[in-house]
């Protein structure tokens, strides 16, 4: 007991805070996107949401692990939460009012966006400060653990909420989780503060992509690799699953919940392994191996399927994966970069993945209104050799969508498994 309690007190209850946090946040971003698509009918509308989620993040987290390296890093995660509760409170007050509108919606979606890119790099720092570098794997495989549990949870709450109160009802569960997290995280927490003297929030911003490019090369490849991946899987993936769905089944949010409870299941599997198994010999061959997998099962059985049997095994299946891929990955970053640097190192690694989400989920959203669904609608000898595959009528554009990402993702992963670029991070 004793020793659980030096090593893992501070981690425990800051990773309990932030899991009942992130419950009622993902209650709302679940909300949201069932809201915004019965309003507005388009997949854009869905993409532009999550575009406004993405983009201040990627203008702002170079800044924010600026700010985490030179100031309270639980200050800085306090203070975003706590601007995010309000924004919050802001949809609430207009919902109550009966004038919530789309635009609000992105307004404070763009809000948090920008609480994220400051929140994010504290965590992801402050964890490599309380906890034991042995166990960072292990660490990583609760993070993953508990964002599965919400995932898995989180869509039959949302409905159940929706359905007994409303939109309301789900911020206000929203705001109650932010107060448990954000009271453990200021009573029960403790995170030595680290300050880099003598450096402007500019030049702290940008020491972490200059450390990257002079000091660790591969690791910077590695970082722009999944900048691509993330590209990719936001043109398909969770962004445009939602929409697929509901076209293809007349707007059943009970099968779009099911789907995404089951990615919830998948990725639960997915961390207990991630952290029962002891670190593998090659973990960049798991990496790749994992991500090119998630690829192919997921993207290519949701294109492919025709039921909400086929897409709940396809959401399960290609996401247990996933918490191996992040585990792994986030281990390598915490092992190859020096204490002091990993705040601004995490910020340039959210910045470059990130700037790709955004233009993913606008392009993918773009792509299936304007490109995809009516090509598949023309019944020219095309679309009909192409409807063998992926169906036709509504959302077949987008299934179209899913499998070629999922073939170009899982194509790409399997060329990096056997490239030597990335050799000393091994080493």
């Amino acid at each position: 007991m004793k020793h659980w309690h030096s090593e893992w007190k501070d981690f425990f209850f800051l990773w309990f805070g932030q899991s009942i946090s992130q419950l009622g946040s993902r209650m709302t971003a679940f909300a949201l996107v069932l809201w915004s698509y019965e309003r507005a009918q388009t997949v854009t509308s869905v993409a532009v949401l999550a575009l406004c989620s993405y983009l201040p993040e990627m203008l702002f987290t170079f800044l924010g692990g600026a700010v985490a390296d030179r100031v309270s890093r639980k200050a800085v995660m306090f203070l975003s939460d706590l601007t995010a509760a309000l924004g919050t409170l802001a949809l609430l007050l207009a919902m109550r009012a009966d004038a919530l509108e789309l635009w609000h919606l992105y307004a404070v979606n763009l809000l948090v966006g920008m609480t994220n890119a400051f929140q994010s790099p504290a965590s992801n720092a402050a964890l490599s400060q309380i906890v034991p570098p042995r166990h960072y794997a292990r660490a990583s495989g609760m993070q993953s653990f508990s964002a599965a549990a919400n995932t898995l949870v989180c869509p039959a709450l949302a409905s159940a909420a929706m359905a007994f109160g409303g939109l309301e009802w789900v911020l206000l569960i929203d705001l109650t989780s932010f107060l448990v997290g954000a009271g453990m995280l200021l009573a029960l927490v403790r995170i030595p503060r680290t300050t880099q003297a003598g450096q402007t929030a500019r030049g702290g911003a940008m020491d972490g992509l200059r450390f990257l490019r002079r000091e660790r090369p591969a690791l910077l490849r590695l970082i722009l690799f999944f900048t691509f991946v993330n590209l990719l899987a936001s043109m398909s993936g969770n962004g445009l699953m939602p929409a697929m769905i509901l076209a293809r089944t007349g707007g059943d949010e009970l099968a779009v919940g099911t789907v995404s409870s089951c990615i919830g299941v998948g990725t639960l599997i997915g961390s207990v392994l991630a952290t029962a198994l002891p670190r593998p010999r090659k973990p960049l061959r798991l990496v790749f191996l994992s991500c090119g997998l998630s690829f192919f099962l997921c993207d290519c059985l949701w294109a492919l399927g025709r039921g909400v049997e086929i897409w709940a095994f396809a959401a399960l299946a290609g996401n247990l994966p996933l918490p191996l891929l992040n585990a792994n990955l986030t281990t390598l970053l915490r092992s190859s970069v020096p204490m002091e640097r990993q705040g601004r190192v995490f910020a340039a690694q959210g910045s470059l993945q990130f700037c790709s989400i955004p233009l993913g989920y606008l392009t993918g959203g773009l792509l299936s209104d304007h490109l995809a669904e009516p090509f598949m609608r023309s019944g020219g000898p095309s679309a009909k050799a192409l409807a063998l595959l992926v169906g036709s009528g509504a959302g077949s554009g987008i299934a179209l969508l899913f499998l070629l990402v999922g073939i170009l993702g899982a194509a790409a992963c399997l060329i990096q498994t056997g490239s030597r670029a990335y050799a000393s991070l091994e080493r």
